[in-house]
């Protein structure tokens, strides 16, 4: 056999290797979609019909009551929610600041041990440490108790994503800046933060979606209140909370409320994946 034959053999071969990969990758990712396809069908399925003006701007009837909505759930997942953010966005910024600053320090390695362990740490554990660090010297429930169980949820994705972010910015964009006489703080701010906004916003939409939808924290800090509260300090409802309590209910009318606000919550949570990633793709970091 001729070299030419050889080398038109093996690029065959190649090419034949290279298409049985994608077509694989491309089988796993349509596997990987399945399960999202049909968990968002059967929610909308069983949970568009209930969706009203009543679900969303009326308080809950009392047990065994019918009719009801879920208004004081909606206002107190963002009052959580806001808090949380509120919270982990300022420290987790400025936390991926200093570990993309101090790469080779030891604390700056003891620090990213410390984020990858917080990551890893399940909900519920994350709950029952807010609850003997907040709500037993509080002597009570509380939403900012919630907010900061979540906000410790919502730390690692911010620090994360901001210190990956700018590592991608070139040296010689803050050589540059320096050679003008600017000082560190203004580089920062005006030249490093800026370049890695897309990161940093992908950071926190991603952590505010993680954290919306978390059930088991609240059990232990937030608790529920069948009324609309607006007093952090106060016990509060959230629209996950609602959801777990109505669907392991016995009536029928609470479970098809559950439904309703199931919706609601997984719409919100797509939409903030969505644009977290249209964010990403708009405003990579390109030098």
């Amino acid at each position: 056999m001729s070299i030419g034959e050889n080398k038109k053999r093996k690029f065959l071969t190649n090419v034949i290797k290279d298409r049985a990969f994608l077509v694989i990758i491309i089988a796993l990712s349509l596997v990987t979609l399945v399960p999202l396809v049909l968990i968002l069908f059967y929610i909308t399925k069983n949970g568009v019909s209930f969706i009203s003006l009543d679900l969303l701007t009326k308080l809950p009837k009392a047990t065994g009551e019918t009719g009801g909505g879920i208004v004081n759930a909606i206002l107190g997942s963002i009052i959580i929610v806001f808090f949380s953010s509120i919270i982990a966005i300022p420290i987790g910024i400025l936390s991926g600041i200093y570990l993309s600053e101090n790469r080779d320090s030891r604390l700056g390695n003891f620090a990213r041990i410390a984020v990858d362990v917080l990551q890893g740490v399940p909900s519920i554990i994350l709950g029952i440490i807010a609850y003997v660090w907040i709500v037993i010297p509080m002597k009570g429930f509380s939403a900012i108790s919630g907010s900061i169980a979540l906000s410790m949820m919502m730390l690692p994705l911010i620090i994360k994503n901001t210190e990956e972010t700018l590592r991608l910015i070139p040296y010689s964009v803050k050589e540059a800046a320096y050679s003008l006489g600017v000082p560190y703080y203004r580089v920062m701010l005006r030249v490093v933060i800026p370049a890695g906004l897309s990161g940093i916003l992908t950071g926190v939409l991603v952590g505010t979606a993680r954290i919306t939808g978390e059930t088991a924290p609240l059990l232990f800090t937030a608790f529920g209140n069948p009324f609309s509260e607006v007093n952090p300090l106060k016990p509060m409802e959230t629209i996950p909370h609602i959801i777990f309590k109505y669907a392991t209910s016995p009536y029928t009318d609470w479970q098809d409320i559950a439904w309703g606000a199931s919706l609601i919550l997984v719409t919100f949570v797509l939409v903030l994946n969505i644009i977290a990633k249209v964010v990403a793709s708009r405003w990579k970091v390109k030098f």
